[in-house]
């Protein structure tokens, strides 16, 4: 038994008293965080200075802002207290990104330009069968109602109502003794049973114009076994991955076939009055369309690494500098179209979920250079030539260049994860026999796995 965290996100429908509640919550926890910025930089440049204080932590912050939250900020107090307490844990997290060089420096959050968010721990939230019961809600809306002059019973039947937002879909995740049996077929297919189901915490957000709730759980699942089978991928723009074995995927480019209807939207908002209703109008239809773009990407990459680790055991990639390839502009669209980084980030954690090996390769590797069959290197190589022809007079092989790619980096990883005793001989044998290549080749790469050096 293996314990992992997954997270489901659901659409939610609050009402309009639900969704004020939810815009006001997100204010107060971008207000905390902004406090507690503030705060850890002042606090940290008198530690620098005098080297008496101690270094700012996020529970030092989170008792001076509670000391003082009930005199100056009482606004905080309408809601609950987790947009309160969350923000200076993510803080903390942010600074300890930053001085491991996987961030930049934490800035503050505007209000037009950051995503409004809050956080609810596991212990202020409760699920129905297609409710979700938020904490503070109930009395939030009757407070509400009172300043507007209308007559209200405080009753705790009326304030639970009021508290329960409404959730598109059913949560996915169950235990083995929950009951099914009257929740729909179309639904109960899409069920993750498992022994134990652990609420970690939940945060609400706004995307585009609707809000969501990413429920995190801790869930036990048996340990899957892995194919034995093995595939290099080769990603790229003409097409999105191309496989060892000749299996390719299309790239759909969905930002640049939506491109002209972008621009239209894009010229229509910056043509409304800033603020007014049809300004509000014009940047939802925006916001809705790359929404739209965004949900197609991930679908398709969601199927296409689902079949690759319940396929294959053994997947190797190329590692590629993205950050390095943006900064061509005549590139940089095409790219974020085809979003390279969020495939690698999404096969990542999906082969530890199914029990596959990703083995990435240097992105110094000549995989598109070398010729697989015989490892002689075409250095004249350019972007044009789509089909490779060896330059070698004894060898000639030629073919797709992608696939050729493909597998010098499937002998490529085949060789790190084999010096780095992540696979055993057998997989590498079979591997390589799976190629398809004849028995002198066979030799060859098996003598390459074996050795520490790359390619000559």
């Amino acid at each position: 038994m293996a314990t992992i965290t997954r997270a489901h996100k659901i659409r939610l429908h609050p009402t309009p008293e639900q969704e004020e509640y939810f815009r006001r919550a997100a204010g107060v926890s971008r207000f905390t965080y902004n406090w507690g910025l503030d705060a850890w930089q002042k606090q940290h440049q008198d530690f620098k200075d005098s080297k008496t204080t101690e270094k700012p932590t996020a529970m030092s912050l989170k008792k001076e802002f509670n000391a003082i939250k009930h005199t100056q900020y009482p606004f905080v107090e309408e809601v609950t207290k987790c947009a309160t307490e969350q923000p200076f844990f993510h803080l903390e997290a942010a600074f300890k990104n930053f001085f491991a060089h996987r961030a930049k420096y934490p800035q503050f959050k505007n209000k037009k330009k950051s995503k409004p968010a809050f956080y609810l721990s596991n212990d202020q939230v409760d699920f129905g069968p297609n409710w979700m019961h938020i904490p503070k809600l109930g009395d939030f809306i009757l407070k509400q109602r009172e300043e507007k002059g209308e007559t209200v019973q405080r009753t705790r039947h009326v304030k639970e109502k009021l508290s329960c937002v409404h959730m598109a879909e059913i949560f996915r995740y169950v235990t083995d003794h929950t009951p099914t049996e009257q929740k729909k077929h179309r639904h109960a297919r899409k069920f993750v049973v498992s022994p134990h189901v652990k609420l970690i915490g939940v945060t609400i957000s706004k995307d585009a114009d609707w809000w969501f709730a990413s429920i995190q759980v801790e869930i036990v699942v048996e340990p899957q076994q892995a194919p034995e089978a093995a595939v290099g991928v080769d990603v790229g723009l003409l097409r999105l991955a191309t496989m060892s074995n000749g299996e390719e995927a299309e790239n759909q480019r969905f930002l640049k076939n939506l491109l002209t209807k972008v621009r239209n939207l894009s010229r229509k908002l910056s043509r409304r009055t800033k603020g007014s209703k049809n300004w509000q109008r014009a940047k939802r239809q925006l916001a809705r369309l790359h929404y739209r773009i965004r949900c197609m990407r991930e679908d398709t990459l969601h199927k296409l690494l689902t079949y690759l680790v319940e396929t294959f055991g053994f997947i190797g990639l190329e590692h590629l500098n993205i950050k390095g390839m943006m900064k061509n502009r005549k590139r940089a669209r095409a790219i974020a179209d085809a979003a390279w980084g969020k495939l690698i980030g999404m096969l990542q954690a999906k082969s530890k979920m199914h029990g596959a090996v990703l083995q990435l390769v240097d992105r110094f590797f000549p995989s598109t250079k070398l010729c697989h069959t015989c490892g002689h290197k075409w250095d004249t190589i350019t972007e044009k030539d789509r089909v490779y022809i060896c330059q070698n007079p004894d060898c000639g092989w030629q073919g797709d260049r992608d696939v050729n790619a493909a597998i010098n980096i499937l002998v490529e990883a085949l060789r790190l994860a084999w010096i780095d005793q992540r696979v055993d001989d057998a997989l590498v044998i079979s591997a390589v026999s799976g190629i398809g290549l004849d028995g002198n080749v066979k030799v060859r790469v098996w003598r390459e796995c074996k050795t520490s050096g790359a390619y000559s």
